[in-house]
C-alpha cells in the first residue's frame, strides 16, 4: 500500500506509484545549470492530452510570488487558446510527477479529494505552489536528484460537459386530471376490451381501458378498469401516475366506487389498474346507481404525476 501525506494546510496529497504518467514526461540534465542561470520559470515543450495543448512551467527557485520560497513551483498550464470561442472553459482533474530514481516509483502530487479545477480565458493555470521543497529534492537519499538529472510529469482528465441531463419533477393534482367516459348501451357491449379517447395530463397522453366482461372475458363474473399511458413508446419512456379509477354514482352523485393505485408506466408495462373493480352483480344493482339507462361513467383521476425534462 502506498503512503498517503498531506501537505499545505491539507490541500494537497501525495503517493507513490511504479506506473509511469499518462502523457507527459520532462527529463533535465544538469539541473544544477540551469539552477545558475538564475531563470525564474521555464515552460516546458508542447504536449497533447484530451483534445487540447499543454505545457508545463516549473519555477526552480519557486514562485515567490505566491509564497512558494524554498520550494520547487510547478504548474500545468492550457496553451493554443486562440482558436476556443468566447467565454471558453475547462474543467480538469490532474497530477503532477517526480522520478524517484532508487526506488523507480513516481511521486504523484494532486489536490486533495480530486478537485475539478476550471481553465478559462482568465486562469489558464493550475498547479502547486509547494510542490517539493528544496531540502527534499536535493537530498541523494530520496532519489529526486540523482547525478544531476531528474524527471517530472503530467497526467490529466478533462471532465466533458456534455453529459445528458434529465430533470424530474412530481406533480400533485395537476391541471386537467380528471378524465371522464361516458359508455351507453353496457349491457350490448361485445368485445373484449374498450379503448376511450386519448386525455392529456401534463406533457402525456391518457386512456382508460375498460373490460366490460372482466379481463377473464366473463369467467370471474367481474368488470376491470385500467389506466393506459399512451406515450410508453421507447425502452427509455417512464412515467408515474398515483391515480383513482372509479364508477360515477349517477343517481346522489356521492356514492361513487373508486379505488387508488399507482405505478411507473414503462414501454412493457403500459397499463395499470383493476382486474376485480367491481363485481358486475353490484354495477348493475339498480339501488348503487352506477348503471343508469345502461349507461356508465367512468372517470381516471391523476393524484401525482412525474415530468421528465
Amino acid at each position: 500500500m502506498e503512503e498517503t501525506k498531506l501537505i499545505d494546510d491539507l490541500t494537497i496529497k501525495r503517493t507513490k506509484r511504479h506506473f509511469r504518467p499518462a502523457h507527459y514526461l520532462l527529463k533535465i540534465q544538469s539541473y544544477s545549470l540551469l539552477w545558475d542561470t538564475g531563470v525564474e520559470k521555464y515552460d516546458s515543450g508542447v504536449f497533447e492530452a484530451s483534445g487540447h495543448k499543454w505545457r508545463l512551467s516549473i519555477y526552480p527557485k519557486g514562485n515567490e510570488k505566491m509564497n512558494g520560497s524554498g520550494h520547487i513551483s510547478i504548474y500545468l498550464a492550457i496553451v493554443d487558446t486562440d482558436k476556443y470561442t468566447l467565454g471558453w472553459e475547462i474543467y480538469v482533474s490532474f497530477k503532477l510527477f517526480l522520478f524517484d530514481q532508487i526506488q523507480d516509483k513516481f511521486l504523484t502530487i494532486q489536490d486533495v479529494d480530486g478537485v475539478i479545477r476550471r481553465f478559462h480565458d482568465i486562469k489558464t493555470e493550475w498547479g502547486f505552489h509547494k510542490f517539493l521543497s528544496h531540502k527534499s529534492f536535493e537530498d541523494l537519499s530520496q532519489g529526486y536528484l540523482v547525478n544531476d538529472c531528474c524527471v517530472f510529469g503530467a497526467e490529466l482528465f478533462v471532465h466533458e460537459r456534455n453529459a445528458k441531463r434529465e430533470f424530474l419533477t412530481m406533480i400533485k393534482e395537476p391541471l386537467n386530471r380528471t378524465m371522464p367516459w361516458k359508455i351507453e348501451n353496457f349491457s350490448s357491449l361485445d368485445k373484449v376490451t374498450y379503448y376511450s379517447k386519448i386525455f392529456q395530463v401534463g406533457d402525456v397522453r391518457w386512456k382508460l381501458l375498460v373490460y366490460p366482461k372482466g379481463i377473464y372475458n366473463g369467467e370471474s363474473k367481474v368488470i376491470s378498469l385500467f389506466l393506459f399511458c399512451c406515450d410508453c413508446i421507447l425502452p427509455e419512456h417512464k412515467f408515474f401516475a398515483e391515480f383513482k379509477m372509479r364508477i360515477k354514482d349517477q343517481v346522489n352523485n356521492e356514492n361513487h366506487v373508486e379505488k387508488t393505485e399507482k405505478h411507473w408506466f414503462i414501454n412493457s408495462s403500459n397499463e395499470w389498474g383493476f382486474s376485480h373493480f367491481m363485481p358486475l352483480k353490484d354495477l348493475q344493482d339498480v339501488s348503487k346507481g352506477l348503471l343508469m339507462n345502461d349507461a356508465l361513467i367512468l372517470e381516471a383521476e391523476i393524484i401525482v404525476i412525474s415530468n421528465v425534462k
